[in-house]
């Protein structure tokens, strides 16, 4: 299984990234809390927006956070400048062992055992 960062799932739902769509439909996938309630909690969703991103939502593994994953956060934002989203999602992925989607590999890529992978750079899961 692997775990749909943020950026993802906006991408995912642009026109012309309909590849990434097609590319991530048959892989199990999870998502963050945090990722629901960034795109569900959107100030101007539409009614039509609102139905689209849940089911979305539906389709996936929901995951929460726990006391542990949010410990696990807080140790990530002490060793680097990093936001609570990202410690959030980062710690969820090493907690449930995922691999994490995002084309922001940057802003990850410096913590042990996290398994990351771009779509944008390779098309094939690792």
């Amino acid at each position: 299984m692997i775990l749909l960062d943020s950026n993802i799932v906006i991408y995912a739902g642009q026109s012309q990234f309909q590849w990434l769509k097609e590319l991530l439909q048959p892989l199990p996938s999870a998502v963050s809390v945090v990722t629901r309630v960034k795109f569900l909690g959107y100030h101007r969703l539409t009614v039509a927006d609102k139905a689209d991103l849940e089911a979305f939502f539906a389709a996936r593994t929901n995951l929460e956070t726990t006391m542990k994953i949010a410990d696990h956060a807080v140790r990530l934002r002490q060793q680097r400048k990093m936001g609570l989203g990202d410690s959030i999602i980062a710690a969820t992925a090493l907690e449930h062992d995922l691999q994490l989607v995002t084309r922001n590999t940057g802003d990850f890529d410096w913590i042990p055992g996290l398994k990351l992978w771009n779509p944008f750079d390779t098309q094939t899961p690792p």
